[in-house]
């Protein structure tokens, strides 16, 4: 029987993602953080609550939103992903469907504007979700939606409409996971290592030594893919399509997508449109 395992970039098992909310200051340091250790992130952005242009914040406030401009010029480039995160922070699983509709939809159009991009990623404001609010997801063309629950486990989304992190960066296991990730092995299956948080939640507890250690233990591995939220998804989703004869012996791969996959022991790429045969 044909074992069959998705490879990422490279024919790496590994991937790492970073998953950030509210579009806050502190984002600024985190995401200089980041860069310095050749990472890639997502942030989650609440288009509604931009602060005013020339916000003066109060000494001591920790949560400062950022002006719509400041937003602007600091989530560019390849290695940043936007995504939405509810354009008011709702309670969305409280709101009549089409308010919830409505909201989602409002935060993804303002994002594509701002950004000139497509935006079809999302976190959950609060972490609360239930089907009616993964239904008005779906309406709005949103693909995935990170929770907050952790796993403490490597495994890919078995759905990415309710996508749980291996954990919280103020996880005591933190790591230990980074450990177990980097040394360990999926027996063949691919992993990913899924972080998330608040960035001023460092400045709040002072210890940004957290993301820094963090960063620099995980950064730097040729094994790892280095990926934001929605690159893994839709990698991942090119990879569902490949075509597989009955004995794995022929591939074919439909997709615009460059991809690797383990089969039997061998690590074989298949380009856009090719059909290969393998030695299954």
């Amino acid at each position: 029987m044909a074992q069959v395992f998705m490879r990422f970039p490279g024919g790496r098992e590994k991937a790492c993602t970073l998953s950030y909310d509210d579009g806050v200051e502190q984002d600024t340091k985190l995401l200089e953080i980041v860069r310095k250790y050749g990472m890639k992130i997502t942030f989650n952005l609440n288009s509604g609550q931009y602060a005013p242009e020339g916000t003066v914040y109060p000494a001591g406030q920790v949560h400062r939103r950022m002006s719509e401009s400041r937003v602007t010029a600091l989530y560019q480039g390849d290695d940043v992903e936007v995504a939405v995160h509810g354009s008011t922070h709702p309670w969305l699983d409280h709101m009549p469907v089409h308010m919830c509709t409505k909201d989602l939809l409002e935060d993804r159009q303002t994002l594509e504007k701002q950004f000139g991009r497509i935006v079809r990623g999302m976190a959950y404001p609060y972490g609360t979700y239930n089907d009616d609010v993964v239904a008005s997801m779906r309406s709005v063309g949103i693909v995935y939606s990170r929770t907050v629950h952790s796993t403490h486990n490597f495994d890919m989304p078995g759905d990415w409409m309710r996508l749980p992190a291996t954990c919280h960066h103020a996880d005591p296991e933190l790591m230990n996971l980074a450990k177990r990730f980097v040394e360990g092995s999926g027996w063949g299956r691919p992993q990913m290592f899924y972080l998330w948080g608040h960035s001023y939640e460092f400045e709040e507890r002072d210890n940004w030594e957290v993301i820094e250690k963090f960063a620099e233990y995980m950064s730097g591995r040729d094994e790892i893919w280095y990926a934001t939220n929605m690159e893994i998804y839709d990698y991942q989703d090119a990879f569902k399509k490949l075509l597989f004869s009955v004995d794995g012996s022929i591939v074919t791969n439909p997709t615009a997508y460059e991809l690797w996959f383990f089969l039997n022991g061998r690590v074989y790429n298949i380009r856009p449109g090719e059909t290969l045969h393998t030695e299954a």
